[in-house]
C-alpha cells in the first residue's frame, strides 16, 4: 500500500539518486500522522482548546484533590511562565479552575479543577480516545504494541537530550 510519502520520495530518487532518502520515509510520515492527530484532537476537544486539555489532564492526572501549582503545571505542559498565567486566567473565566493562596507559600498559589473541569477533561479524554482508537484500526493489537515501543525509544532520545 502506498501513500503521499512513497510518492514525495520516488521523486526525490528521480533528482537526487545520489542521497539517502530513509529518514523521509520515517519523519515525514511522523508529520503528515502528527497533522491528521492534531485535527482529531481538535475535534474530540470540541469547544475546548488543546492547551486548555493539557491543563486540565494535567490537574486530572495529579488525582485528589487535582491540585497543582503553576510551577507543577508549566513543568507538565512545558510552557512559560507568561504563557501559563494567561491559560489559567482563562480557563478560570471559564469556570473550569479555581486559584487559591497557597498555604505553605505565601507568593504562590494553587490551582484547583472544578467539578465543571472534571466533567469537561474527563467527555474530552473519553472522545479522544474514542478517535485515536479509529485512528488506529489498520493496525492489529501487536503492531500497535511495537510502535509504541519504537516511538518510545525515540521519544525517550529526544526526552533526554532536553535534560
Amino acid at each position: 500500500m502506498a501513500d503521499e510519502v512513497d510518492r514525495l520520495i520516488s521523486a526525490w530518487k528521480a533528482q537526487r539518486p545520489d542521497l539517502d532518502l530513509s529518514p523521509l520515509a520515517i519523519v515525514s510520515r511522523i508529520t503528515r500522522i502528527s497533522r491528521h492527530v492534531d485535527i482529531e484532537r481538535r475535534n474530540a476537544f470540541a469547544d475546548l482548546e488543546t492547551w486548555g486539555f493539557d491543563v486540565l489532564a494535567a490537574l486530572r492526572r495529579a488525582g485528589e484533590p487535582f491540585q497543582l501549582t503553576p510551577s507543577a503545571l508549566m513543568q507538565e505542559t512545558m510552557v512559560t511562565s507568561g504563557t501559563m498565567t494567561n491559560r489559567l486566567d482563562r480557563l478560570e473565566n471559564l469556570e473550569l479552575i479555581t486559584r487559591e493562596p497557597d498555604p505553605t507559600d505565601g507568593r504562590g498559589s494553587i490551582v484547583t479543577l472544578t467539578p465543571v473541569g472534571m466533567r469537561t477533561v474527563d467527555s474530552a479524554l473519553t472522545e479522544l480516545l474514542d478517535r485515536e482508537r479509529e485512528f488506529l484500526t489498520p493496525l492489529n493489537k501487536e503492531d500497535r504494541a511495537e510502535l509504541s515501543r519504537l516511538l518510545s525509544i525515540l521519544a525517550a532520545h529526544f526526552e533526554s537530550s532536553e535534560d
